[in-house]
């Protein structure tokens, strides 16, 4: 079973415009401003480059990394775990390759997606505010539809889709063990600052 207090804060890359020497530093200081779990999203990424960089992040980050999309660039690089969207590799398929205590975390939008999420170790639900950093993202759900679905699920779940400092606190409110946010930790000027932030929001 999932600690929820590594769910508090999940930072979730932007991509490497900046170079992979540019993701690193970001990531860390996410990291120390709070940041419980770092999951790599990198979509134009190969699996080379893919493993490369999760293995650079799990190596230096002092919290666990998990990998988008992908089962088996997560188990080459040594990460904690994996996120899982609707047309990935199902939870099932996915548990019986990996070993004990890995983490699988899953998207949850919709009533139609619930039932995927079952065997997963926590679900990522939105997204709950309107979002400009995933174009496939869908339409913002609310706080309401958040909590429906997450009860639904049974499962530890983290608010996605829009999440700031001005609204987290809403989100967890809303019975969220966490938010999992992109643009304002990655997109930030200063990622630490932002971090501290999110996690006093969190916290209030």
């Amino acid at each position: 079973m999932i600690d929820p207090r590594v769910l508090t804060l999940i930072a979730i890359t932007d991509g490497v415009a900046d170079g992979e020497a540019g993701l690193l530093p970001r990531a860390e200081a996410a990291a120390r401003g709070g940041a419980t779990m770092v999951q790599l999203r990198l979509k134009d990424a190969d699996a080379r480059s893919l493993v490369e960089v999760a293995r650079m992040l799990v190596q230096a980050l002092p919290v666990p990394v998990v990998v988008n999309d992908r089962v088996d660039v997560a188990l080459a690089a040594g990460a904690a775990g994996v996120h899982l969207g609707v047309d990935d590799l199902p939870v099932s398929a996915a548990r019986a390759i990996v070993p004990d205590g890995f983490l699988i975390g899953v998207s949850v939008g919709a009533d139609a997606e619930v039932a995927g999420a079952a065997g997963a170790d926590y679900a990522g639900i939105g997204p709950v505010f309107g979002t400009a950093s995933k174009a496939d993202a869908g339409v913002a759900i609310g706080l309401d539809e958040f909590a429906r679905l997450q009860a639904r699920t049974g499962l530890p779940a983290v608010g996605i889709g829009g999440v700031t400092a001005a609204n987290a606190g809403a989100v967890i409110a809303a019975g969220a063990s966490g938010v999992a946010v992109i643009s304002a930790l990655f997109g930030a000027r200063d990622p630490e600052t932002a971090a501290r932030a999110l996690r006093s929001a969190i916290g209030r």
